[in-house]
């Protein structure tokens, strides 16, 4: 089959689909106008299902779920069915969608945060504000010039130091070593010529 025959089948498949659905919609609003008209007794009647709270645990709650059952119908056969079970009525709080995510925000005040509008975050610019108020100290005491040196107290440690550090060190053992550097070693290779 070409492509293009491919292509015109899904569409034609897609078509049929679609007038399917709104055949099926146009059903479904038909009989919701007719359940409307009805009391709740009539439709269960019709539809041959008891009444949902007559329902107990064990019994097919499966015949509420059709397409034809109206939705306050099926309403009224959950919530029988969640009050038979006590597994399904237990609420045992470790569940993550019982939680209300709202309450931090309510509950509490208002959460104090760096941030301004228009700012941003204020640490990052009372850090830099801190780094240029120090680069600007720092071009200061340059453009002053250099300090004049205090004068220094010599103490009979600071002279015994300085006689030390003036004398000469005693000379160092001279041992004369040849570094020869190693002959360079290449890669050989042997192949064992086999058998006929």
């Amino acid at each position: 089959m070409s492509t293009q025959g491919t292509f015109w089948a899904r569409r034609r498949a897609a078509v049929q689909a679609e007038a399917e659905a709104e055949a099926r919609a146009e059903i479904a609003a038909e009989q919701e106008a007719a359940f409307a008209e009805k009391d709740d007794a009539e439709v269960l009647e019709e539809l041959g299902l008891p009444a949902p709270e007559t329902l107990a645990a064990g019994d097919d709650f499966a015949a509420f779920m059709a397409r034809d059952v109206p939705k306050h119908l099926q309403n009224r056969a959950l919530r029988s069915l969640w009050r038979s079970n006590p597994v399904l009525a237990c609420v045992d709080g470790l569940n993550e969608y019982d939680d209300d995510y709202r309450a931090a925000m309510l509950a509490m005040e208002p959460i104090k945060t760096a941030y301004q509008v228009g700012k941003g975050m204020m640490s990052h610019l009372e850090e830099v504000a801190r780094q240029e108020e120090a680069a600007k100290q720092v071009a200061e005491v340059e453009a002053e010039g250099p300090c004049e040196p205090e004068e220094e107290i010599e103490t009979p440690e600071a002279v015994s130091a300085a006689e030390e550090v003036t004398s000469e060190p005693a000379p160092l053992p001279s041992v004369e070593t040849e570094v020869s550097d190693p002959a360079p070693r290449r890669m050989r290779f042997r192949f064992e010529e086999a058998a006929v």
